[in-house]
């Protein structure tokens, strides 16, 4: 089980921003997010978005460095990625949990 981290590289609101994900569970990245003091509002379904202002504490706090193309890769193998379709038909639902 990993907590991983990709390069901050996605600039938006002022920053630039990075993704914490879990190869393994859903319920290891939120606990995680959880004691590094991320707010659950920056969860997207199977990711935290995170700011470059908060990725050495991350690290420091154990989240593995990798790659954006790493990240999505072992996301992918994990199970857990939820798919730009998925997301959009859960919008459409009305829920995003």
């Amino acid at each position: 089980m990993t907590v991983l981290i990709d390069t901050p590289l996605w600039p938006k609101h002022g920053t630039v921003w990075a993704h914490l994900v879990s190869d393994a569970s859903i319920d290891e990245l939120v606990a995680f997010a959880e004691r590094a003091g991320l707010p659950p509002r920056s969860f997207d379904l199977d990711h935290y978005d995170v700011p470059i202002e908060r990725y050495d504490d991350l690290v420091a706090a154990g989240a593995l460095a990798v790659s954006p193309r790493e990240l999505v890769a072992r996301l992918r193998g994990s199970g857990l990625r939820v798919t730009p379709r998925e997301r959009r038909e859960r919008a459409a639902r009305g829920s995003l949990a």
